[in-house]
């Protein structure tokens, strides 16, 4: 094993803790600055990371051991970090989205590739046992020719537990750019990369009212669509739906479900890194649980950079920008499909990322 790969991180919101959890103490990878416009945040973080120095942003793109920029900002601020970090040379892994406009998700690729980094995007989530092993069925033969999907999501809204809400219901928001990266990129494992979509939408409540945290009882305005839904046309010809939505209790309906010639496949929340997959064989005795077949065994949210990191030249990043992109295009179509009434053809594609085999959490874990 080399010296390990060299992180800074920007934005120590609520989801870096997550990250720092995992991260902190990888032997391949080592923390060595943290940045927030909270100074007393960055503080805090440091004061847990032993190589790790509190730092303005600037600071910390312009440190020269910082490697790869983790980029957990607010949806609203990704584009202009990342491009500033792949300005200063370094790599980037940002939270989804990666941008919230098509465009500004290019502008970015495009320029990390004239600087020769890489770009990685958050969720990872699809890189564990769940959908992976889903992945391993379908790839294996288990439903047959796969004909359709559905993916659902419904909550009442992140109001409910957030403390400062406002992002979601600001444009980057809503629950299709905000949940959709971990439902659509689960689908493109699944079931490869998708051509055109046709969606609707709706914003029915002009605000949301806190309720946790020190601004208990706030409005926050609602200037996104909460509740939308579409309809997913695969390259391969499978037609896949989708809704997402902050505006219902709770759903019955499974996280994602595939159809197939002979069989039907529950696919657990891809929202999470594992679950139980679930089979039900044309002429079967009903539904039939799989053992983990392939993925990361309990993985953890930064298991996607630690797989970039240990990308090379025959193997992509699994959680790779290029992924982002095609996601991003995905969603900002159903939003633009929804918006002028029409079916749209998105402007990219992307190949399936390579499948992971079953690896054991003490492998990627680097015990």
């Amino acid at each position: 094993m080399g010296d390990p790969h060299r992180v800074g991180v920007v934005g120590l919101g609520v989801i870096s803790r997550a990250y720092l959890d995992t991260l902190a103490h990888h032997p391949e990878l080592r923390i060595v600055a943290v940045a927030d416009l909270d100074a007393d945040r960055s503080a805090a973080a440091a004061a847990t990371l032993p190589d790790a120095a509190a730092t303005s942003v600037a600071g910390l793109l312009d440190h020269p051991d910082v490697q790869t920029v983790l980029n957990l900002t607010i949806p609203a601020a990704h584009v202009e970090v990342s491009l500033a970090a792949i300005d200063a040379g370094k790599h980037v892994y940002v939270e989804k989205p990666l941008a919230v406009e098509l465009p500004q998700g290019r502008t970015v690729l495009d320029r990390a590739a004239s600087a020769g980094v890489r770009v990685g995007c958050a969720p990872d989530t699809v890189l564990g046992t769940g959908t992976q092993t889903a992945r391993a069925a379908i790839d294996g033969g288990l439903i047959g020719r796969p004909l359709a999907a559905s993916a659902v999501m419904v909550t009442p809204g992140h109001e409910r537990w957030h403390p400062h809400p406002d992002f979601y219901y600001a444009p980057g928001g809503g629950p299709l750019l905000d949940m959709g990266p971990y439902y659509l990129s689960a689908l493109i494992h699944l079931l490869g990369p998708v051509r055109a979509v046709t969606g609707t939408a709706s914003r029915l409540r002009p605000e949301r009212v806190i309720g946790n945290g020190p601004r208990l009882g706030q409005r926050v305005p609602v200037l996104v669509d909460t509740h939308v839904s579409g309809v997913l046309e695969h390259d391969s010809g499978v037609l896949s739906t989708i809704t997402t939505s902050f505006d219902g209790v709770t759903t019955t309906a499974a996280p994602i479900e595939v159809h197939g010639e002979t069989g039907t496949l529950a696919v657990p929340d891809p929202n999470y890194f594992d679950g139980e997959v679930r089979l039900c064989p044309l002429g079967g005795e009903g539904w039939q649980v799989l053992a983990p077949s392939a993925g990361y065994r309990a993985g953890a949210r930064g298991l996607g950079l630690i797989d970039a990191v240990r990308a090379d030249a025959t193997r992509a990043p699994r959680a790779g920008g290029d992924l982002a992109l095609h996601v991003l295009d995905t969603m900002t179509g159903l939003l633009r499909s929804a918006a002028e009434g029409r079916r749209i053809t998105l402007d990219t594609t992307v190949r399936r990322p390579h499948p992971v085999p079953l690896t054991e959490a003490e492998d990627w874990q680097g015990r």
